[in-house]
């Protein structure tokens, strides 16, 4: 018998969000290790808010909400709030009620850009390697760095001469024409871009062409491959090695030695200095090449250790395309350095979550789901 295509709305209904949420999402396991994460920083909070007033948007509800904006690939806040609008499992992991109304996307904008000023995802990040540590699923020996590229939020055509001059030749008609720069050269000292002055022209390889971008770095510990250090730099030719020693400098002290596993773009001789001055060693790719040849020899590459590290730095590299693919840095959507950072340490504590999750001892036992 064939069914009948019209739907009849009983006038009252019992059911909670948790009931349509399946129990083995992936989901279900990630909002136990946030939740946890962001009890911790129920005091940060307290101290950000005025004691009165009129009620703003939870920060524990902002924090989830971005979350979900970087785990299913949202493209704006504005789609963000849409989808809260009819999507019960988003409601759901940003803690938000059947009938609660959805924010406005300017009103979720303005109080995300108060979550950058009190450097809350800072704090969140913190906290998540908390949670890990006390599970003892942090290395505290050994490590891997690597750095990438995120295009800027800015068009080449933005690039203009800092004295306020005009280099572009029109190649064409119409309002977006082609410009020309050929015989003109264009350099960071003596230009900027007028949409992002932060943003900086940077080219990775000499076979490759030069954008707009900033430089993006991760430390890695190499025991479970997760991110314990994260932070944007300007582009330039030295910002990877300048950033890796700083990452190293903040981890805690120790008494042990400690290594740190790259590619081939940091066998310098400063930063081998720089890391063995600060007991680090230096497992980098011998990069023979270089004139002077490599900055290592023997003593170092002679170890097991340092071929184990030229293996397991790779893994870095899955944060980093994730991040690309799913989380949206490869071409950053915000402007100016504070901003593109936070952005690129909200995607690495998703992806640390993400991580954490697939482990079923990371997740604390007889908490609910």
């Amino acid at each position: 018998m064939r069914g009948p295509d019209a739907m009849q709305e009983a006038l009252f209904t019992v059911a909670k969000l948790d009931d349509f949420v399946p129990s083995d999402h992936p989901l279900r396991a990630i909002r136990v290790l946030v939740n946890q994460a962001l009890a911790e920083m129920n005091a940060q909070f307290n101290e950000i808010y005025a004691p009165s007033g009129r009620d703003s948007i939870a920060p524990e509800k902002l924090i989830r909400a971005l979350l979900l904006q970087v785990f299913y690939s949202i493209r704006s806040e504005r789609q963000l709030c849409e989808q809260l609008r009819y999507n019960l499992l988003f409601r759901w992991f940003v803690g938000l009620a059947i009938d609660d109304p959805i924010w406005d996307h300017s009103t979720f904008s303005k109080n995300r850009d108060r979550l950058l000023e009190h450097q809350v995802v800072e704090g969140f990040f913190a906290e998540v390697l908390r949670l890990a540590d006390r599970q003892g699923l942090l290395s505290k020996e050994h490590f891997s760095v690597d750095g990438t590229l995120i295009q800027a939020w800015a068009s080449q055509k933005s690039f203009r001469p800092k004295d306020g001059s005009d280099d572009q030749t029109p190649s064409g008609g119409g309002r977006n024409a082609q410009a020309d720069w050929k015989g003109r050269p264009r350099s960071n000292d003596t230009h900027e871009s007028t949409t992002d002055p932060d943003a900086r022209l940077f080219r990775k390889s000499h076979n490759t062409a030069a954008t707009l971008c900033y430089q993006g770095h991760a430390l890695m510990e190499n025991r479970h491959g997760l991110v314990v250090g994260a932070v944007v730099t300007h582009a330039d030719g030295t910002g990877e090695r300048r950033a890796a020693v700083a990452m190293l400098e903040a981890m805690p002290a120790t008494s042990g030695r400690r290594s740190v596993g790259a590619d081939k773009a940091y066998d310098t001789v400063d930063f081998v200095a720089a890391c063995r001055q600060r007991n680090v060693a230096p497992h980098v790719a011998c990069n023979d090449t270089r004139n002077g040849g490599s900055a290592i020899d023997g003593r170092t590459t002679r170890h097991a250790s340092y071929r184990l590290s030229q293996v397991v730095r790779k893994r870095i590299e899955e944060h980093f395309g994730w991040g690309k693919t799913i989380g949206r840095i490869r071409q950053t959507v915000f402007r100016g350095l504070r901003r593109v950072d936070q952005q690129f340490k909200l995607t690495l504590t998703a992806s640390n979550l993400m991580r954490l999750a697939r482990m079923a001892f990371a997740v604390p036992a007889g908490v609910s789901r």
